[in-house]
């Protein structure tokens, strides 16, 4: 019987925390997981991300019992956590994510992708993950967020290396080279555009595709985006085989 583990009432960051590594002992044990959702009566963002992770990480993971509020979030996001395949949970129909509406509202740009560089994710890299890792630099002030794009990326065959807000990214690119920057936009001591205007501004990252990743999605915020020279805009919740499609497609 496969292992079962159910959801909790209210899956808000804590909880979502507490969930990660609950998720990453199980499928490091079993890649087969039953999540069930039947409890769940309050969905945040945090734990969206989690499962979304947790059903990308294999093909043998699946909610089951889900309850009116947890698909009534899904829905909502316009993202899904049912099919059969990881191609099917792009979107809520089932159909595979528009990656030009994804990036369309920026220049897409054609550079390399990136690799992650923190193994500590316990899930093996998919068969289909780029011939030679390519690095990741991730800029988030949430944790939790961190390590849903490690969780993702790794899976992918990345390397990535994390920082907790804009300057620590700024900091950390003056000892690493990455082939891909994603960044949030609101964090403390530098913003997401004051961090792509920096890169953009160094003749060592001036074409280095760098990726938005906000809970922001409005035309005047990806437009200021744009102009300070982001490659592409991505509204969290992510959807993981999206952002790792879009992540080839900038860095190939």
């Amino acid at each position: 019987m496969e292992p079962t583990v159910t959801l909790p009432a209210v899956l808000d960051l804590a909880a979502a925390d507490t969930l990660l590594v609950t998720l990453r002992q199980s499928l490091a044990a079993d890649p087969s997981c039953r999540l069930d959702a039947s409890k769940v009566e309050r969905l945040t963002l945090p734990g969206m991300q989690v499962i979304l992770a947790a059903l990308r990480s294999s093909e043998k993971v699946q909610v089951v019992n889900p309850s009116a509020s947890f698909c009534a979030t899904f829905d909502d996001a316009a993202l899904s956590w049912a099919g059969d395949n990881a191609a099917d949970r792009g979107q809520s129909d089932g159909s595979q994510p528009d990656l030009n509406e994804a990036t369309a509202q920026l220049q897409p740009a054609q550079e390399e992708a990136p690799a992650q560089s923190q193994p500590a994710q316990e899930c093996e890299a998919r068969t289909d993950a780029p011939p030679t890792a390519k690095r990741i630099l991730t800029i988030d002030d949430s944790k939790t967020m961190r390590d849903m794009l490690r969780f993702t990326l790794v899976d992918a065959g990345y390397e990535v290396i994390q920082a907790v807000d804009g300057q620590d990214g700024l900091d950390v690119l003056t000892r690493e080279r990455v082939d891909v920057v994603i960044t949030d936009i609101n964090m403390p001591k530098l913003d997401g555009y004051g961090v792509i205007r920096h890169l953009r501004a160094d003749a060592g990252y001036d074409d280095t595709p760098i990726l938005v990743l906000s809970t922001e999605g409005d035309q005047k915020t990806r437009e200021i985006g744009r102009d300070a020279g982001a490659t592409g805009w991505l509204v969290k919740p992510f959807d993981p085989d999206q952002l790792v499609e879009i992540v080839r497609q900038v860095s190939p």
